[in-house]
């Protein structure tokens, strides 16, 4: 995706739109109730306020249900199996639409497919469109600005940079983390990593979205997409970020095997811990967590840096996972009142203030101008890192990963090498027949 997306948002305010507020309403009305499943744990209570805002307004009742982080597949293939499915759902990208493809509505005709400010997002075959991304979102690592100060004014840091701009790669970045690290009860903090969570259905920034860099650089490489294949060239790189993060972390590595998101957004939040990799999304977690200590002002991205050749260039990690369906299987009036509610979110005044204000999203439409963009300052980061011309941003070809059991496979192993279970020469080889095993089983 590199910049193509963001170069795009950045030019909406020139459209010169009119506000849109309501303009999905009325088209239909048949249908009392929709029925939306989501895979935002983080952002549960904001659907629910969402649910009750359009009830109100139009009188149609939207239910909401939420997978568990690393269960939205299985729940998905149990809802979409009973009688009363769900209207509304989310695929992951190409590969997830393969095996949803009979409950994806052709959405190529609708208001909201039109309003897409970069339309090769979108999941289609052939002439149909059949899932459209609801946000553009970016991942790296966080950290608190005011710990950083605290290190750099330290008169016996061995280190010699000024601040964070200069932390531009991989060597550099290990440098200040292990002499932090070493300095950790001068800055107050217990480690400067939060834990690296990796109990089951909780190690899903490690299996999916740390392994998407090396993925990324092995698919650059190769000038593809993806691959049945999975050589894993960058192996090296993946354990270098990783085996940072649990040796300077605020946990012995032996305890990781227990610890979630939560723990370590927790940590972050209550400010002892400099440093943890997660999205925009975050901030909502680090603003509402009891006790928590940081401030907009603190919360600044860096990207995920692992030792390739060039990454000085290297900006975030871009992109979604995050494409909307509706089901086609459903009644026409069901069909309809959920592209009426799509449209809804994403045009009307009410709907856009959920959207950037309370899920703090990035919209990829060209119904928001840019003084409509998130004030969540994590969104912030991303926007200004996607707009920087100097940086090339890391695309999400995690998509293309083979199967959600690939992943959890893979999060058990990154627990077992955590705890010094397996060695790292058997968890590659391991990942790199599971990819080839998983990509031919999702071909049958």
């Amino acid at each position: 995706m590199r910049k193509k997306v963001i170069m795009a948002l950045a030019v909406c305010t020139g459209l010169g739109l009119l506000s849109l507020s309501g303009c999905a309403i009325g088209k239909t009305k048949e249908a009392t109730e929709i029925y939306f499943l989501s895979c935002k744990p983080e952002v549960k209570a904001v659907w629910e306020e969402v649910s009750e805002t359009y009830e109100k307004e139009t009188g149609v009742k939207l239910k909401i249900l939420t997978a568990a982080d690393g269960n939205h597949e299985r729940t998905l293939k149990a809802e979409l199996a009973k009688k009363d499915a769900p209207t509304m759902f989310q695929i992951n990208g190409p590969v997830e639409y393969e095996k949803w493809k009979n409950y994806c509505m052709d959405l190529s005709g609708t208001d909201l497919y039109s309003w897409m400010v970069d339309k090769d997002m979108a999941v289609t075959e052939g002439s149909g469109v059949y899932g459209i991304p609801y946000v553009v979102e970016g991942y790296g690592i966080i950290y608190n600005q005011s710990i950083m100060d605290r290190y750099f004014a330290l008169p016996d840091r061995v280190t010699t940079y000024a601040d964070m701009s200069e932390i531009n790669n991989f060597a550099k970045l290990k440098e200040v983390v292990e002499d932090m690290q070493a300095h950790a009860g001068e800055l107050g903090i217990d480690g400067v990593f939060a834990s690296t969570s990796l109990a089951p259905g909780e190690n899903w920034r490690w299996q999916t979205h740390l392994l998407n860099v090396p993925v990324y650089y092995e698919f650059q490489d190769k000038g593809i997409a993806d691959e049945d294949t999975l050589d894993f060239t960058y192996s090296d790189n993946y354990k270098n970020i990783f085996d940072l993060y649990i040796e300077n972390s605020c946990t012995d590595r032996s305890a990781l095997g227990e610890k979630t998101v939560d723990d370590s957004m927790t940590e972050f939040a209550q400010g002892k811990v400099a440093m943890v990799q997660n999205g925009n999304w975050a901030w909502t977690q680090i603003e509402s967590t009891e006790g928590s200590v940081v401030s907009e002002d603190d919360v600044k991205y860096m990207p995920i840096y692992t030792g390739v050749e060039g990454e000085e260039k290297q900006g975030l990690c871009i992109g979604t996972e995050n494409f909307i369906c509706v089901n086609s299987q459903v009644s026409e009036e069901k069909r309809q009142a959920s592209i009426d509610f799509l449209e809804w979110l994403y045009s009307s005044d009410e709907g856009k203030k959920f959207v950037t204000e309370e899920f703090g999203f990035i919209p990829p439409f060209d119904t928001f101008t840019e003084d409509e963009y998130p004030s969540n300052p994590l969104a912030v980061e991303v926007i200004k890192d996607m707009n920087d011309t100097e940086k090339t941003s890391v695309s999400w070809n995690f998509v293309a990963f083979p199967s959600q059991v690939f992943k959890d496979d893979l999060g058990s192993n990154l627990r077992a090498y955590a705890a010094g279970e397996l060695d790292w020469n058997s968890l590659v080889d391991t990942t790199k027949s599971e990819w080839q095993t998983e990509k031919k089983a999702g071909e049958e």
